[in-house]
């Protein structure tokens, strides 16, 4: 059987579209290999909004079978932004969001994607009402064992509406949401995940200002793989709350609640 001239086509005009598009990222990585305090502000900025135009146009361009193709190389984008501190020292992490409406608008289950999205949207760019936004738009498209451990999403969601928000109300919700669909595996890490998870709850439903339950929460932010810097950003918030981090024989680490919530 012979394929028609529009099957063939088709995907072959959007991959060229998807390679046209990925191509303006060549300059960008040219200019890694020149010291970034080289560079003025001004020239970032245009860079920043070069990026701002791609992102729109893969948003846009039609993705048939390679949505999760265009995710993933949207991804390895956002890494590289993300992890050049020196740019982002001098033009912030605004931009951050744009990359994860491309990212999860393509693939929903793309779990390792919704923990970048809170470290930078909320955590440094300051906007966790764009990330939780994101979150809950791709939690429509989820359910408890899809992705597999799901739940991950649920903690990500109330840390942000925590910490930065300050609505521990939402907060609570999103918790108890994260031990119930965590409650639907058996293994240890699943099983933690449940029980800190519904002691934050705990916490908040006694004390919406309690500062166990940040403590708590800031701990999930230290036990999730995240970079150096986000752990020390962490380790400061656990200590001004009245929290000690304690290293335990096995090497393992423990917090250390304040006497007084």
């Amino acid at each position: 059987m012979f394929l028609s001239r529009e099957a063939i086509t088709t995907p072959l005009v959007v991959c060229l579209c998807i390679t046209s598009i990925s191509l303006m990222q060549i300059p960008k990585l040219q200019k890694l290999l020149t010291s970034q305090q080289s560079i003025s502000v001004e020239t970032l900025e245009k860079d920043l909004k070069k990026e701002s135009l791609r992102l729109n146009l893969l948003q846009n361009v039609p993705s048939f079978s390679y949505k999760n193709l265009i995710a993933d190389w949207v991804y390895i984008d956002f890494l590289q932004f993300f992890g050049d501190d020196e740019a982002r020292d001098r033009t912030g992490y605004r931009l951050s969001p744009e990359y994860f409406e491309v990212i999860l608008g393509r693939d929903p289950r793309f779990l390792d994607a919704y923990l970048g999205l809170s470290v930078s949207s909320s955590l440094y760019g300051g906007m966790p009402e764009k990330s939780i936004a994101l979150m809950d738009k791709g939690l429509k498209s989820l359910s408890p064992q899809l992705p597999n451990k799901s739940y991950y999403i649920w903690r990500y969601k109330g840390t942000d509406e925590l910490l930065f928000l300050g609505n521990a109300q939402a907060a609570q919700t999103s918790f108890l949401k994260a031990a119930e669909w965590a409650n639907t595996y058996t293994d240890a890490e699943s099983k933690q995940a449940v029980f800190s998870s519904q002691k934050t709850a705990e916490f908040l439903s006694k004390n919406p200002d309690s500062k166990s339950a940040r403590i708590s929460t800031w701990m999930m932010v230290l036990n999730n793989k995240v970079d150096q810097k986000t752990r020390k950003r962490a380790i400061r918030e656990i200590e001004a709350l009245g929290g000690e981090i304690v290293t335990n024989p096995n090497g393992t680490s423990s917090i250390k609640l304040p006497e007084k919530d």
